[in-house]
């Protein structure tokens, strides 16, 4: 499980790279993808709860 768990991590790591822009300070903006992705964090999460917790 721990490796299922930290190849996972790897995967992602490689695609979060910033491209120009995203370091400057003060400066942020959002992409249609960034807020995807937490929706499918929160669908993930909602889920895995839901299937610990049924009977």
């Amino acid at each position: 499980m721990k490796t299922a768990v930290a190849a996972t991590f790897a995967l992602f790591a490689a695609a979060v790279q910033a491209h120009p822009g995203h370091d400057m300070p003060g400066a942020s903006h959002w992409h249609a993808t960034d807020v995807l992705g937490y929706v499918l964090v929160a669908a993930v999460a909602a889920g895995a709860a839901w299937w610990i917790r049924r009977k």
